[in-house]
């Protein structure tokens, strides 16, 4: 997956704006393996998916839960489950957008921690072969293997991504994969061993990909401990050092990144701050593929300082600068393909 820097851009045939400009709509991951449609969790409404294609969102991140999807690991999928889902999918596609399927797992099966029985590496595998087939060469669909590993060392979560990737290529899907790291996968993180066994920023260089067709998925708040549940954005020098460094890491090493998760409360230092992540995105789109922010949905609510699901009628503040960034929906330029062409 070899990259050029910013001043080769154009010769090298990378769009000259970021690829994926879009949001993650909320809902699905709710609740438990026991949750009922419409009481515990909800897809996204005709309505929510509407309104964000129309502000020129071309991306969405479809968060759902493992265990609803897929109740016996090692067995089949949850058939009205899975219909959910890819009614989900054909809703955002007819509103003129791409879909990220996210298992917004944590790096956990019900209690189990990934990588340990009886969630194990190769049950993880199995699941990602299951849904991949379901999905696999459907333009426009991304897949995310995981959202925000925690408490996995780098070198156990790398044997478990790279097992999901070749389970997904080996049933013959081409789809772009977004890889996170372990430890909340955050930027500003990425750089630093608190597990045991390495940083992301070494073990991850580890993953295999026989296509060489992927990127690396990014979290980052901009409050202090960079978990973006608070409303005062004091992390923001951080947040962005953190971006910028691993912009670098990818331009040396020659990846993708994709930013999944980021999001501020709608005062004004706090909307700097999200200028600012925007900023080192669209200046380095050599590297950086794209972003989704977190979050909207049907069921967020009205209080929650990050939201941005428009209530009464209204626009939430940070729409202002999210749609700004987000510039006139385009098709997809050749070099943003979500299925790697055969051959």
């Amino acid at each position: 997956m070899v990259l050029f820097a910013s001043a080769a851009k154009a010769d090298a045939g990378f769009a000259a704006e970021l690829c994926y400009r879009g949001i993650n709509l909320s809902g699905a991951e709710y609740g438990d393996r026991s949750g009922v449609l419409g009481t515990n969790y909800t897809y996204p409404s005709e309505g929510t998916v509407r309104y964000f294609g129309n502000k020129d969102m071309n991306v969405v991140r479809l968060p759902f839960r493992w265990e609803r999807l897929q109740p016996v690991l090692g067995q089949s999928l949850d058939g009205e489950e899975l219909q959910r889902l890819k009614d989900a999918v054909d809703l955002i596609q007819r509103n003129g957008m791409a879909v990220i399927l996210d298992p917004h797992n944590f790096g956990y099966y019900d209690k189990g921690q990934l990588t340990q029985a009886p969630a194990t590496t190769r049950a993880f595998g199995d699941f990602w072969a299951r849904l991949a087939v379901e999905f696999a060469n459907q333009k426009g669909v991304l897949f995310g293997l995981m959202n925000e590993p925690h408490d996995i060392k780098p070198p156990d979560w790398l044997e478990a991504a790279n097992t999901a990737i070749r389970s997904i290529r080996t049933v013959g899907a081409r789809n772009l994969i977004l890889v996170p790291g372990t430890n909340w996968t955050g930027a500003s993180s990425w750089a630093t061993d608190k597990l045991g066994g390495g940083a992301n920023d070494t073990v991850m260089l580890g993953v295999k990909d026989p296509l060489d067709f992927y990127a690396f998925e990014f979290h980052q708040y901009l409050d202090a401990d960079s978990s973006g549940t608070h409303s005062v954005c004091d992390g923001t020098d951080q947040a962005n050092q953190g971006l910028t460094d691993v912009t670098s890491w990818l331009r040396k090493n020659g990846k993708r990144g994709f930013l999944g998760e980021f999001g501020v409360a709608a005062n004004e230092p706090c909307l700097d701050g999200l200028k600012q992540v925007f900023d080192v995105m669209a200046d380095n789109s050599d590297v950086w593929l794209g972003w989704t922010y977190w979050a909207a949905g049907d069921w967020w609510p009205p209080q929650e300082p990050l939201n941005v699901q428009p209530h009464g009628g209204k626009d939430r503040p940070q729409m202002k600068v999210i749609t700004a960034a987000a510039g006139k929906k385009t098709p997809l330029a050749p070099a943003c393909a979500s299925v790697k062409p055969a051959g």
